[in-house]
């Protein structure tokens, strides 16, 4: 148990920005790291769901309402995916060959097409927060959810750009079978939740996210040769982006 809770707390300390207590990052207590990796999906969710119901308790014009929608995932996390989204946006525009894409991902310099890509990310972004509507505020909750639970069986599943980093230490020292157990239970409850709320939407929004899941694998394996940190960023944005355009679209 106590290893567990370790991993729980390692989980959400790299994860997010909330306060939690120290633990010591041993290989034992970074066994079980994943499995709690989408749950701070459940926060992002959750957050978002109060910040709906008093919005619309307040009055607030969609404007408003929209940008907390927005910047909550950010606040949550620290914005630590959209640092991997932005520096995997500047190796993928650079048309550079795969050794000096992954010189790109470590530089810690932001380039022009980082900024680009982050500034239409969340323009795109508020522009399909302003157009969610009744339960499928719902659906757009589960994806936070979702999009990390995909990300949590990639770094158990896929192969690494190489053999540092993050992502490769954490596979390195996860229990690959309590991990993708727990994995499929949640993305199982998570596709379920998405369905009841709205069969058909739910059923669209989880089809988009499992082509989003094999996207990132095509292209992480072409590009880079296997995945990365920055690269798990990456794959959790742009899920959650087609899951926000699945719902507002169909």
């Amino acid at each position: 148990m106590k290893r567990i809770y370790h991993s729980f707390l390692i989980a959400f300390s790299m994860y997010s920005k909330l306060p939690m207590p120290y633990a010591k990052w041993t290989e034992d207590n970074k066994r079980y790291v994943m499995c709690f990796f989408p749950l701070i999906g459940v926060v992002i969710g959750g957050a978002f769901l109060i910040w709906d119901s008093i919005a619309g308790r307040l009055g607030t014009g969609v404007a408003l309402r929209s940008a907390v929608y927005v910047m909550l995932p950010l606040l949550i996390t620290g914005g630590i995916h959209m640092d991997g989204f932005m520096d995997t946006t500047d190796a993928l525009a650079s048309c550079q060959p795969m050794e000096r894409k992954h010189e790109i991902l470590k530089d810690s310099h932001v380039g022009a097409f980082a900024v680009m890509g982050c500034a239409g990310y969340l323009l795109l972004q508020f522009g399909i927060y302003t157009e969610l509507m009744g339960e499928r505020v719902f659906i757009i909750a589960i994806g936070f959810i979702l999009s990390r639970a995909f990300s949590a069986l990639a770094v158990v599943s896929f192969p690494m750009a190489k053999n540092s980093g993050l992502a490769a230490m954490f596979q390195n020292e996860a229990d690959k079978k309590v991990v993708k157990i727990c994995v499929y239970f949640i993305m199982i409850c998570c596709i379920l939740g998405v369905i009841l709320i709205e069969p058909f939407t739910g059923g669209i929004a989880t089809l988009v996210s499992f082509l989003t899941f094999i996207y990132y694998y095509l292209m992480s394996k072409r590009m880079f040769g296997g995945i990365t940190g920055d690269l798990a960023g990456f794959f959790v944005q742009i899920c959650e982006l087609v899951i926000g355009l699945a719902v507002v679209l169909v």
